[in-house]
C-alpha cells in the first residue's frame, strides 16, 4: 500500500507483505474517516494515490484520522516508535529508518496539517502504507 498514508491512507496496495487483515483494517479505517471527515470517496483515492492538489482542510483532517487511527499520531503528536514498528516489516527496518529522518520532523500548522505533510512525506519517500 501507498501511504499514504493512509497511508495511510489511505492507502493503495503496492506490497505483498500485506495481509488481507490488514487491508481490511485499512478499509473500516477508511471509511470511518470518509465520513468522519465529511470528504468524498473521490478525494481519499486522490490522496492515497499521491494527488495533493486539493488541500481542503476536511481532507487534512481525513490524514490525520487516518494517521491516529494507525496510532501514527496521537493529539497532534508524531509516534515514531509507532511507525517504525508497524511499517517496518512492510517497508523494511532500514526503509523505514531513513523514511523517518525524512519526515519524522515535520510540523504543519495544525495537527491535521502535520498529518497531511506525514502522508505526503510517507508517500514520496516510497512508504508501503
Amino acid at each position: 500500500m501507498k501511504f499514504l498514508i493512509v497511508v495511510i491512507a489511505c492507502l493503495a496496495i503496492a506490497s505483498a507483505k500485506i495481509t488481507e487483515e490488514m487491508m481490511e483494517t485499512l478499509r473500516e479505517y477508511t471509511a470511518q474517516c470518509v465520513e468522519q471527515e465529511g470528504i468524498t470517496k473521490e478525494q481519499a483515492f486522490a490522496l492515497r494515490t499521491g494527488n495533493y492538489d486539493d488541500p481542503d482542510p476536511k481532507v487534512k483532517c481525513y490524514a490525520n484520522c487516518m494517521m491516529e487511527k494507525m496510532g501514527f499520531m496521537v493529539d497532534g503528536q508524531f509516534k515514531p516508535d509507532v511507525v517504525q514498528e508497524k511499517l517496518g516489516p512492510v517497508d523494511g527496518v532500514d526503509a523505514t529508518k531513513a523514511m523517518l529522518v525524512k519526515c519524522g520532523s515535520i510540523k504543519g500548522s495544525d495537527k491535521c496539517d502535520t498529518a497531511y505533510q506525514h502522508f505526503q512525506c510517507f508517500h514520496n519517500n516510497h512508504s508501503e502504507l
